[in-house]
């Protein structure tokens, strides 16, 4: 029978990096930015995240978020 369960293993082996390598890319890829999704903490998630907060008040969110928009 060929190589046995000598050769199966090392093709769950191989197949196992293979299949990490990809994951740790497309990991690597996300973080860098270099994918298309959300952005992460743009200026308005920051104010948001302050209010909710309690850094900062509604009258002074209103105020950042009207100069942000402009």
């Amino acid at each position: 029978m060929g190589y046995g369960f000598f050769g199966l293993g090392l093709m769950v082996i191989f197949w196992g990096v293979i299949i990490a390598l990809a994951v740790f890319a497309v990991r690597w890829l996300s973080q860098s930015g270099t994918l298309p999704g959300p952005r992460r903490d743009d200026a308005l998630d920051i104010l948001k995240q302050r209010l909710a907060k309690g850094e900062i008040d509604t009258e002074e969110y209103a105020t950042r978020k009207r100069a942000l928009e402009e």
